[in-house]
């Protein structure tokens, strides 16, 4: 796997300058930001409920390369929260369907698609060269496992969870803020939270 994006050396092209037009008109931010996020690597850490739409406007941001990390399939129980699936995607790879969407959405980003799930053995390698890391996992292993990654890279770790009416969102960076141990320093005992399979959850809270 490229650790560094293919599609995000060079200038922006006339097609990218029309894409990102309202963007390049707002002083904030102009080419120079444009091309910045060109040049970006962002990890993102399931392509479920909270990867979903996180991913759409990354990919319409222009952030020249998303990785997508994601070993579960599409399930039609998904579609109404996950809107980067369709129905005529159910069975199929959720991080396969997340790229197609991405890549329909916007042909000047590069997609990396990971059919892998994040484990202490892969994680350094699927965070080098990235920029950001989105935390959208549903289990608390991975959840520890990439804070404690992002701290040892030195990237931001933005994080999120979403459970029936509730949601909460965080962004954690070692050695400039806290970190996600540091509000919750250790997984709650298995079985002690409910999931969003047993508990449900509201789509519009993604």
């Amino acid at each position: 796997m490229s650790s560094q994006p293919s599609t995000g050396t060079g200038e922006l092209s006339a097609a990218e300058r029309a894409f990102y037009s309202r963007q390049l008109i707002m002083p904030e931010m102009g080419y120079e930001a444009q091309l910045a996020l060109k040049r970006a690597r962002v990890v993102v850490l399931g392509a479920g409920g909270l990867g979903a739409p996180a991913l759409l406007y990354l990919a319409g941001a222009g952030v020249g390369q998303i990785v997508v990390v994601d070993d579960d399939f599409v399930d039609a129980s998904n579609l109404h929260r996950q809107v980067i699936h369709t129905h005529a995607r159910v069975g199929n790879s959720k991080a396969e369907s997340a790229a197609e969407s991405l890549r329909s959405l916007n042909p000047f980003v590069e997609v990396v698609p990971v059919r892998e799930r994040l484990t202490e053995a892969n994680v350094d390698e699927l965070l080098s060269g990235a920029d950001l890391v989105l935390d959208g996992s549903d289990n608390f292993e991975s959840r520890y496992v990439v804070s404690a990654a992002a701290a040892r890279a030195g990237i931001a770790h933005v994080w999120a969870a979403i459970l029936g009416f509730d949601a909460q969102l965080s962004v954690f960076w070692a050695g400039r803020g806290p970190v996600y141990e540091d509000l919750y320093p250790h997984a709650p005992a298995a079985g002690s939270v409910p999931s969003c399979s047993t508990a449900g959850v509201v789509g519009a809270m993604a």
